[in-house]
């Protein structure tokens, strides 16, 4: 089976850009979300701002990776907490936390106890909060939506989001003017209370689990394991990764830029951030007529190319109306980008994964943005301001040359729906869901004419048992038969065995009825369970789970 050519346009979709916005619950959220997005980027310029007064060029440029950090950190735990547990309550219970760390915020700084360590304290607990909410909310949205409007969707998040960034910023940059940077603060408070109210009301209909959930370090590994047997979900988690690296710099230096390039004060740092959040809305309203021209990778290669020019316009200029065009064009790449790789992950995972795939992309993303703000604050406090926007923006040159030797895949016509046509096998031994380790043993008889493309087939075969569980996969020949072929692989327990058939796609399926179909025995291939036992007797419930007492002796049912 051949994959789609990644340089090669999608196929035209009818859904509008507005589409998604039919969804009741999802404009609900949406709205809300503008609100509480409105609050938080208010609440950033006076961060930004407050810190260019009691902190050095190092500091300020930490502010953006005090807020980034906590996403690269705990995304992964988040995102398997997502896939595990109910998404609208980790929300609920990230907003909370975030109003109440505001609140704590607010406090400090009309008390004066605000310091320059303790601003950053409360910023990276804010970041928590945005963590644990990123990939319950991101994952959330396919289950608001068709899957035709997703790509809509995500662009109207970034949109949402960027409507705030491009009219909050002056607002903040006023409030700051008019009553200080810690009256930023309390606006954000209360912009929590519009989403904590949604989110509350709303009551998603939850599939029946059929299976006990994962525990946390389990789900997270599997995480890991599927990013790392997915070439398309990797390309994506390093390209993110530079692309974030070099752009958190214009963010991060902003507030300088306004202060000594421009030569503004509060005022100025909100037009300018006004300005990135303008162009960042231009690009996600064009985002949709873009996809249907333009492949992922093209969309990802202009956006970098595109944010390289204004970054090194933006070292150069003293004007604020050039700078302020400068800070658009950047805004439009920043979001087609991002809502590029954002879309490309969710196309590219199954939805038992696609929150951990999520944070996944979040941690590389933000990762770099953090990294990158913690570099370009270094490089600006050492070798000035412009060198380092000028180096940034060369970066970004180096980011599009890459997509031509790694480039993004392409996502249509790729079917991620799971399969469901798993079976209980017929078992002759009583076994529990923890019972194991359990050995799968598959006989295939191949003609001598067929070897080479069975082999391929089970290439494909060995990735998608291994990203999905299986440990010790194996393909060997016997040497008495020699078209007999046996596949082999174990997984810990029975109840790993029932998940790892459960994951199958539909795209995977392909794939394994190639495999079968070059089966030129009697039926299907022989299939061998067994499992493992110690040479001596076991003791009393050794095979057994405290919290599962009674045999499972139906495995597509919960224990």
């Amino acid at each position: 089976m051949t994959s789609p050519d990644p340089d090669s346009p999608p196929k035209p979709s009818s859904p509008s850009f507005l589409a998604p916005l039919r969804s009741p619950i999802f404009r609900a959220i949406w709205i809300a979300s503008l609100a509480s997005n409105f609050g938080g980027l208010i609440q950033s310029v006076g961060a930004s701002w407050m810190m260019t007064s009691i902190g050095t060029a190092e500091l300020v440029a930490l502010v953006q990776a005090s807020v980034t950090l906590p996403i690269m950190l705990l995304s992964l735990p988040a995102g398997a907490m997502a896939d595990n547990f109910d998404r609208r309550k980790m929300m609920l219970a990230a907003q909370i936390f975030m109003l109440a760390v505001s609140l704590a915020l607010s406090i400090c700084a009309w008390t004066g106890l605000i310091t320059p360590w303790v601003l950053l304290l409360f910023t990276f607990l804010i970041g928590c909060g945005a963590a644990l909410n990123g990939p319950a909310w991101q994952a959330s949205v396919a289950e608001m939506v068709p899957r035709n409007d997703l790509a809509g969707a995500v662009a109207l998040n970034a949109t949402g989001f960027n409507l705030a960034r491009s009219v909050a910023p002056a607002v903040g940059g006023m409030i700051v003017a008019a009553a200080g940077a810690a009256a930023t603060f309390v606006v954000n408070v209360f912009s929590y209370i519009g989403l904590i109210v949604v989110l509350a009301c709303w009551k998603p209909e939850r599939p029946a689990r059929t299976l006990p959930r994962e525990s946390l370090h389990v789900a997270m590994a599997a995480g890991l394991r599927y990013a790392a047997m997915s070439g398309r979900i990797g390309s994506v988690l390093l390209r993110a990764l530079l692309f974030g690296f070099a752009a958190s710099a214009v963010p991060a230096l902003l507030p300088l830029v306004a202060r000594d390039a421009v030569e503004g004060g509060p005022l100025t740092f909100g037009l300018l951030l006004g300005a990135f959040g303008a162009g960042a809305v231009g690009g996600a309203v064009a985002s949709a007529r873009l996809r249907r021209r333009l492949s992922n990778e093209m969309m990802v290669r202009w956006s970098c190319f595109a944010f390289g020019v204004a970054a090194i316009a933006l070292a150069f200029s003293s004007w604020l109306a050039a700078s302020m065009a400068a800070l658009a064009i950047a805004g439009g790449g920043w979001v087609v980008a991002l809502s590029t790789f954002n879309v490309t992950v969710q196309m590219s995972a199954p939805r038992w994964v696609v929150a951990r795939m999520l944070a996944l992309y979040q941690m590389a993303a933000f990762g770099g943005m953090a990294l990158g703000s913690w570099v370009w604050g270094v490089a600006a406090g050492q070798e000035g301001l412009s060198l380092a926007l000028w180096v940034a923006g060369g970066f970004q040159f180096v980011c599009a040359l890459i997509g031509l030797r790694i480039p993004l895949p392409a996502t249509s016509g790729l079917n991620l729906e799971l399969v469901n046509r798993w079976t209980k096998p017929d078992l002759a031994v009583e076994i529990q869901p923890r019972s194991g380790p359990i050995g799968i043993i598959i006989e295939y008889v191949i003609d001598e004419a067929d070897i080479d493309e069975f082999l391929a087939a089970m290439a494909d075969r060995r990735r998608i048992r291994r990203r999905d569980g299986a440990r010790d996969w194996t393909l060997m020949r016997d040497l008495a038969e020699p078209r007999l072929w046996i596949e082999s692989y174990r997984l810990p327990t029975w109840l790993d065995y029932v998940r790892h058939n459960q994951r199958m796609t539909q795209a995977d399926i392909a794939l394994t009825d190639h495999a079968r179909a070059l089966h030129r025995g009697d039926g299907r291939p022989r299939v061998r369970r067994v499992i493992e036992r110690p040479t001596r007797p076991a003791p009393q419930g050794a095979f057994s789970h405290p919290e599962m007492p009674e045999p499972l002796t139906d495995p597509t049912r919960a224990a």
